[in-house]
């Protein structure tokens, strides 16, 4: 069964804009889909629509099944409640490529902090959990620091963990290493594919040509807001159909 169906999305800024050009992508349990393409080609754009951080033109979008966006009469999207959103959203986690942790919380608060004031769970059970992951997350110790005292790497592997803690379904990383060095970013790769060995559904924004091949399931690239190519990494990165797709993946490799 798909946690994620995408089908027939739009999404234009402006009149002139089109950024995503009737895209669809399902995504099933377990798998690790990976999405390439230049700056400007809807990456970012397609996961701000499917974790409802922007309205979609047209098209749906359902997890698990469930259609949480469809299109009315006339063609256009209807926009969802604020009920049906939080639901939606309770099916997944999103970590930025710039962290966005609270400054002002502590690193246990900043993970505790959703499961309990939106899910209602037990503060106790929630703090157990939460040390639990920061310890996976290789942590350990840092629970009373701020994000301010932390390094890139660490901010990034706490903002992990904080998307873990609401048990979701799947989670969606935009550029998880854009903003770090290349020591960091083999660390922050290597949870990934430590979430990936876990099987994690998980959705990537990724410019690491490498980890892609190395942990994706199916690879997905795009380019001028359209999906140009998709299938097996090995099909998409080691010998790709399209000219577009070849042209772009040689820029990466000279």
């Amino acid at each position: 069964m798909s946690i994620l169906e995408i089908k027939n999305i739009k999404k234009s800024f402006g009149e002139d804009l089109e950024v995503l050009q009737d895209i669809s992508l399902a995504v099933e349990e377990g798998e690790v889909v990976s999405i390439l393409g230049p700056s400007g080609s809807g990456k970012s754009t397609l996961l701000r629509c499917a974790t409802f951080l922007e309205q979609i033109d047209s098209g749906s979008i359902a997890y698990g099944g469930k259609v949480y966006v469809e299109n009315d009469t006339a063609g256009n999207a209807k926009k969802p409640e604020r009920a049906k959103i939080l639901e939606a959203q309770s099916n997944f986690g999103l970590v930025f490529q710039d962290f966005n942790l609270f400054p002002h919380f502590s690193v246990l608060k900043n993970v505790m902090d959703a499961p309990v004031k939106n899910q209602k769970r037990p503060k106790q059970e929630v703090e157990k959990e939460a040390r639990a992951l920061l310890a996976k997350m290789g942590l350990e110790g840092k629970e009373d620091a701020y994000p301010c005292e932390l390094s890139g790497g660490q901010k990034q592997r706490v903002a992990i963990a904080r998307a873990l803690a609401l048990r979701p379904k799947m989670l969606y990383f935009d550029e998880p290493t854009s903003a770090l060095d290349p020591e960091i970013t083999a660390e922050i790769l290597r949870v990934l594919k430590g979430l990936a060995a876990e099987k994690m559904t998980m959705v990537i924004v990724t410019h690491e040509i490498d980890f892609a091949r190395a942990v994706s399931d199916r690879v997905i690239f795009m380019d001028g807001g359209k999906v140009v190519e998709e299938g097996r990494p090995e099909e998409v990165i080691d010998n790709p159909k399209n000219e577009r797709t070849k042209a772009f993946l040689q820029k990466l490799q000279v």
